[in-house]
């Protein structure tokens, strides 16, 4: 295995990003890929895949495609390993069910996995996990918590009642653990609890209040009888707390907030003495107008189901943060003013240009910004990290318009927060790369940060300058430190873009050890003991399957589970190229995957069909199983009747850096639709596509593109099929929106500039709109709206199809079919 420095790394992939990547194999012949002309081979990956049959012959139908996908296997899903880690797990969709089974696995021989026992389920599954320093475990499952102590004895010390969690282990070697509105410390030797920490959203309780007005301040001075009782309730409530300070058989005194706030994130030091909260105001997140009509219920009746706020009603959003010290009950806010930037107007010029349009003028402000722990769509725990020594904390804050994200550590003498890492973006910064927290046994911090234009790791000492572990034109993601502080484990895509391998950074002299070559998509799971790593590793043409293999850089990766079915394995699959196409707006070229069929270079000029995915940041131009499986499977039907397909990852996908992602700021649908256009203009030159056969389809965030790339270019495609629309982003979510566009109250331009409603008397050629009814992620209300734009624009070719029962991600197989029906009808009759 491979052994790099950070600079041999950036050298490395400079290269691959250039061409192929060195580590492909092209071994494998017994498919149905084609080669490209040789004028294109340089800028071409074919991927490594899974072998197949020379002899498959059969044909791939919609029904077969479009069916429960049970039909392709029982796949390993959610990999992992047992509470003591002497066992490998995952779970298995159970066949004709909704339902999972979990299995398990001895290290000893993996490849003979068994259902777990339901009786012996919480041995093997948790929702929590922690280690103390002398291998004493504490977990929860389900209802229950769990002690496993190193004699192996389990002792279950929670069942039901007030749920505990946010686990953690005390410098002391008692479980800390949250019940309601406490943190509570148990001492695993005897069983006994005490409580830490309680708070309350209500004003303090006063034994005497202050007279509030007039005539009661003089009913407090002249009458005998309220002195008197004014008197005793301040010396009761004096003795209780002279006992509490000095007997520690009296709980501590709640720490009291704003009654109008609400808790935001909460974290206790391990020693016990601090802890770091944030609250915010409490307001509702959504209108009781924010409903959805459901139409088929078991009642024959119309249900509103309740969905979430649009970013047009969107408010910012503002945490306070405190130190609280549980000794002497101290309560200090923690401001934002040492942070940089924390009053910066950043959205300054584009405020100047909205109110230019409006004719009028705007000037810059220098109020502080709402600023909030960082709440990543990728982390459940709030984002403040104690180091396990109890001495030194964390926080990881982002400023509500998301230009800056700060990493500061808290001075518990001086309370005050002291910034460490201030990573500012003019677009928005990533929510992906947001890992961050302590080596074990070093007040050192590790991070990702894309400062560079690209996710990389850092540790850095509080005070001192970050240490990049690695650098280049390639992305780090999913860490993973070592028990011995030894090693940080990750995936990256350093040898090509869309090949993702594990790697771990050796923290003894900073360099980088190749842990897989596997050549596809390949995700890691540590063992607890550090030894092991489990893998699941997928291929163009197959879907994941589970390796293990030591963790050492030797060590070739065993598979032990073989999933997909016979039925599955019979089928003559493509196997895309991976193509780097020309751009004519960026010197960096576009990824795509390119099917094409036998003879196609041979044959009368061919028919195509352009896909566009989904979520906008997202890859699909890779050499793994994609997540589209049934597109996938729907390419590989086309190209086995003479289509060409081509999948392209359009700028503002994931993978390529902050550039490609930022691309799109303030202006979604213009720069992808200019790359479906390379896209198309490559087709023509290089797989003898007609020009005038090519269509197009996509969902969600494909579904916008497929409309913008009609209305605004209609010269480009044939026809176009959009599914589950984004027509109008005012009406779509706030984190993901707001990054991209802002906000419509401060930016209206961007929104109208990027929303397809607007553009809607562009269409020329025929559109199917696919629409799901009960949709809580793109309304079916954006189908609404536009199919009324364009029948008030007297557009007539379009139509729409709509699915009553479905969800944004479609789940009955009759909706999968009706759908993909269409598109296929769609195509046969206009290319």
């Amino acid at each position: 295995m491979k052994k790099y420095s950070s600079l041999l790394i950036a050298a490395s992939v400079t290269f691959a990003l250039g061409g192929c990547a060195s580590t492909t194999n092209e071994s494998s012949s017994q498919t149905t890929s084609t080669s490209l002309p040789a004028a294109t081979v340089q800028q071409t990956v074919t991927p490594d895949v899974a072998p197949q049959n020379s002899t498959q012959k059969g044909e791939i139908t919609l029904k077969q495609i479009m069916s429960d996908p049970q039909w392709m296997g029982a796949l390993p899903e959610g990999m992992g390993w047992s509470v003591n880690g002497d066992k490998i797990v995952f779970e298995k969709e159970r066949q004709n069910s909704a339902l999972t089974d979990v299995y398990i696995a001895e290290l000893s021989n993996p490849e003979n996995a068994v259902k777990a026992p339901l009786s012996d389920l919480h041995k093997y599954r948790f929702d929590e996990r922690v280690v103390r320093k002398d291998g004493v475990i504490a977990y929860s499952f389900e209802d229950s918590v769990y002690v496993q102590f190193t004699n192996g004895e389990t002792v279950r010390i929670a069942r039901g009642g007030n749920t505990l969690s946010t686990l953690s282990f005390m410098t002391d070697g008692r479980l800390m653990a949250l019940s309601g509105n406490k943190f509570i410390a148990i001492d695993l030797s005897n069983g006994t609890r005490e409580e830490l920490l309680s708070w309350e959203f209500s004003d303090e309780p006063k034994a005497v209040e202050p007279p509030k007005d007039y005539i009661a301040e003089q009913q407090q001075s002249l009458v005998e009888y309220i002195k008197l009782q004014r008197k005793n309730r301040q010396e009761k409530d004096d003795a209780q707390k002279a006992l509490a300070k000095e007997n520690s058989s009296v709980a501590p005194t709640p720490f009291y907030f704003d009654k109008s706030h609400r808790l935001a994130g909460i974290s206790v030091s391990p020693a016990g003495n601090f802890a770091v909260v944030a609250t915010t105001a409490s307001k509702p997140t959504r209108d009781d107008s924010d409903i959805m009509p459901h139409y088929i219920q078991e009642d024959s009746r119309i249900a509103a189901k309740p969905v979430r706020q649009r970013v047009a009603d969107a408010e910012s959003v503002n945490h306070e943060l405190w130190l609280l010290n549980l000794k002497t009950g101290e309560k200090s806010e923690l401001k934002y003013f040492n942070l940089p930037g924390y009053n910066d107007d950043v959205l300054a010029d584009v405020k100047a240009e909205n109110a230019k349009a409006k004719g009028e003028t705007y000037e810059v402000n220098r109020l502080p910004r709402d600023i909030t722990l960082l709440q990543s769509w990728y982390w459940t725990k709030p984002s403040i990290r104690w180091h396990k020594n109890g001495n030194a904390v964390a926080v990881m804050l982002e400023a509500w318009d998301n230009k800056d994200r700060w990493i500061a550590t808290v001075d518990l003498a001086n309370k005050t927060l002291e910034n460490q890492h201030r990573l500012h973006d003019d677009a928005w910064v990533n929510y992906r790369f947001n890992a961050f927290d302590w080596l074990n046994d070093s007040e050192t911090l590790y991070y990702q940060s894309e400062h560079t234009g690209y996710s990389h790791l850092y540790i850095q000492k509080p005070g001192e300058k970050p240490v990049a572990l690695t650098s280049g034109r390639f992305i780090v993601d999913d860490l993973t430190l070592s028990g011995d502080d030894n090693y940080i484990y990750f995936k990256a895509n350093m040898e090509h873009p869309g090949l993702y391998e594990v790697y771990r950074a050796d923290l003894s002299d900073n360099t980088i050890d190749t842990m897989t070559d596997l050549n596809g998509m390949t995700d890691y799971s540590l063992s607890p003991d550090g030894k092991n790593l489990l893998l699941s590793h997928s291929k163009v043409n197959q879907p994941q399957e589970l390796y293990i293999k030591p963790a050492d850089e030797t060590t070739a990766a065993k598979q032990i589970t073989q999933s997909t079915s016979a039925t599955f394995n019979a089928l003559p699959w493509a196997v895309p190229n991976i193509v780097a196409i020309e751009s004519s707006h960026t010197d960096a070229p576009i990824y795509a995957r390119v099917y094409l069929p036998e003879n196609y270079d041979k044959s009368a000029p061919n028919k195509a069909v352009v896909f566009n995915h989904g979520a906008g940041y997202l890859q699909n131009a890779h050499m793994g199983w994609s997540g589209y499986f049934r597109e996938y499977m729907f390419h590989s039907m086309l190209v086995q009747q003479g289509y060409v397909v081509l999948d392209m990852d359009y700028r503002a996908s994931a993978g390529y850096g902050r550039d490609w992602r930022t691309a799109i700021y303030r202006q979604m649908g213009t720069p992808e639709v200019q790359d479906l256009r390379d896209g198309v203009n490559w087709l023509v030159e290089n797989a003898n596509v007609d020009r005038e056969r090519i269509g197009t389809y996509g969902g969600s965030y494909g579904g916008f593109l497929t409309f913008m790339s009609m209305f605004t270019a209609p010269d480009l495609f044939a026809a176009g099929a959009a599914l589950r629309p984004v027509t109008d982003w005012a009406h779509y979510n706030t984190p993901y929106t707001a990054n991209i566009l802002n906000t419509p109250d401060i930016d209206p331009i961007a929104f109208e500039r990027s929303s397809p409603i607007y553009f809607a008397d562009g269409l020329e050629k025929p559109l199917l709109i696919n629409a799901p009814m009960v949709d809580d992620n793109v309304f079916f209300q954006d189908t609404v709206r536009l199919v009324q734009r364009l029948i008030e624009l007297e557009k007539e070719d379009f139509e729409t199809a709509i699915y009553p029962v479905e969800p944004h991600g479609f789940v009955q197989p009759s909706s999968w079919l009706d759908e993909y029906r269409r598109i296929y009808k769609l195509f046969e009759e206009n290319l």
